[in-house]
């Protein structure tokens, strides 16, 4: 009676093991390195204030309610209040 490769002793074993060994050693000592352009970063801040932009309100709700209570003040209107909002609205189109 014969017996051949008891064990399944495959030849190619002890080089397959050895090319693992020393993939893994050269991962080891190596070190990765991540550039990011100008163009990226100045993409990433773009993106980033359109987020904080989007979660804001277009509308300040607490203000609108100070002038609404300014407003229905009958106290509040007079002639220095008008003049001082005509003035304003006159230097903000240029007049």
């Amino acid at each position: 009676m014969m017996i051949n490769q008891i064990g399944g002793m495959n030849p190619l074993n002890d080089v397959q093991t050895s090319q693992r060994v020393e993939k893994k050693d050269t991962n080891m000592y190596g070190s990765d390195t991540v550039s990011i352009s100008a163009e990226a970063r100045e993409l990433a801040e773009a993106f980033f204030l359109n987020e904080v932009a989007a979660q804001t309100p277009d509308v300040r709700s607490d203000l609108v309610a100070q002038v609404k209570e300014k407003i229905n003040n009958p106290d509040y209107i007079n002639a220095a209040v008008i003049s001082s909002v005509a003035d304003r609205f006159l230097d903000s189109i240029g007049l």
